[in-house]
């Protein structure tokens, strides 16, 4: 069996190309523009095509049974830089590329949206019943992703993931997500800043995440699910980064990112799957990769200031 990974030399597209190809035996090509870097390891299952996903039209995906397809302007300041280009690249680039997979027999489409798409909430219990109430131009295109993708459900198994922010190690990694990136100020600097600290974040390990993916493949589970398995404040995160890394809080009261929102993944522990890491792992995991020197603070780790030197996109 054949899949494809659209974004599959990103910061979770890494981790999940290395889980198919070691605990599968499909043939894997991976689709990416590669702007930060290309960090998989060779392989004669694996396929890397540097390739724009605004301009496949001519890519053949008879072929391939499922697509995840995680290729996209990442977050919210990234999207901020150029809004036309993210609905270009995160809207109208997936709406043809599902349109063909339809068309061409693919079996499974799975796509990560995003949990940011509720926006601000105050509601104990964030489903995946509630009103989509999204604040920025990025999470917007997720919402709008989301619905095209969905309306191909009587074609093909669509699989929406409304992921929680993830945290941990990859090769190819990513400093701008709130666990990574506090972690990292605790083993460069010893000290942390923390913006407000009282905005709750749902989180999700990238591994869980990766194994999400694979038990979606296997199972053809279809339809739209929240990913999140530990929402906690930004400070709590902070208290938990310092029980590991010894580091001291600096709490700012001013913050710029309104966003606080508790995701509840009830539907998709109905369907079996059961998550295995947790927020403290992926903290001890990103020190011991620092320690050993996997783990650098690297330019191109930053999404938005890469973007911005590059003048990509």
């Amino acid at each position: 069996m054949a899949v494809l990974v659209t974004g599959g030399c990103g910061y979770v597209g890494t981790r999940l190309t290395e889980a198919l190809i070691a605990r599968t035996d499909h043939d894997v090509t991976v689709l990416d523009t590669c702007w930060f870097g290309n960090y998989l390891p060779a392989h004669p299952r694996l396929t890397v095509c540097e390739r724009d996903i605004r301009h496949v039209d001519d890519f053949d995906l008879s072929g391939f049974d499922t697509i995840f397809h995680l290729a996209g302007i990442a977050n919210d300041p990234s999207a901020e830089l150029n809004p036309l280009t993210s609905w270009e690249v995160n809207v109208l680039a997936t709406m043809r590329l599902v349109d063909r997979a339809a068309r061409q027999g693919v079996r499974q489409f799975v796509f990560p949206s995003s949990g940011a798409v509720y926006g601000v909430r105050t509601e104990p219990r964030i489903t995946e019943d509630l009103d989509l109430m999204p604040i920025s131009a990025y999470n917007k295109t997720k919402m709008v992703a989301e619905r095209v993708i969905a309306s191909y459900g009587d074609r093909m198994v669509t699989t929406i993931f409304r992921p929680a922010t993830v945290c941990g190690y990859s090769r190819r990694m990513r400093l701008d997500l709130t666990v990574n990136g506090l972690t990292m100020q605790a083993l460069t600097k010893k000290a942390m800043t923390v913006f407000g600290g009282a905005q709750v974040r749902p989180n999700i390990h990238i591994d869980d995440l990766v194994d999400l993916y694979l038990f979606a493949m296997e199972r053809r589970l279809a339809g739209i699910y929240n990913a999140a398995f530990e929402n906690l404040t930004v400070l709590q995160i902070a208290e938990r980064i310092a029980a590991h890394v010894p580091a001291a809080i600096d709490v700012q009261s001013s913050n710029a990112d309104p966003r606080s929102y508790r995701l509840c993944s009830d539907r998709l522990c109905a369907s079996g799957f059961r998550p295995a890491r947790h927020v403290e792992r992926a903290i001890i995991e990103l020190a011991d990769a620092y320690g050993d020197g996997r783990l650098t603070d690297r330019p191109n780790w930053h999404t938005v200031a890469w973007m911005q030197e590059r003048n990509l996109g």
